[in-house]
């Protein structure tokens, strides 16, 4: 029983093991050819070229979040949508339904959405 395991076994090893390869090869590629000369500029906090003018603390506007889970509405749309159209012809009225059912709920994400103002920009 145990022995039907043994590929998955080595299938982790060796792929743990090539990995740990990989960023070993990488880390020490970086410490031979590259140029470690940190000044105040390299270590200074990136933010879209620009210096950083807040706390990187500060509370996110509740667009963002709302733009998120539009994404996440549609994303979920697309996911779906391509299984049920390759099997349409053999899930029948029944499968039909039931998506028409998925895709009025998303629509109303959607209207929610796009009532409290997420998807304007100023």
């Amino acid at each position: 029983m145990l022995q039907n395991y043994v590929p998955i076994l080595l299938f982790l090893v060796f792929g743990g093991l090539f990995g740990c390869v990989l960023v070993g090869a990488g880390f020490i590629a970086s410490t031979l050819l590259g140029n470690r000369r940190p000044d105040k500029e390299k270590l200074s906090p990136y933010e879209c070229g620009f210096e950083p003018f807040e706390d990187s603390r500060m509370k996110f506007d509740v667009r963002y979040y709302l733009v998120a889970i539009l994404f996440i509405i549609f994303d979920l749309e697309i996911a779906f949508l391509f299984p049920w159209a390759v099997s349409l012809h053999g899930i029948g009225m029944f499968g039909f339904l039931a998506m028409m059912i998925f895709l009025a709920i998303l629509v109303v994400g959607f209207i929610y959405e796009w009532k409290k103002g997420a998807l304007e920009w100023e």
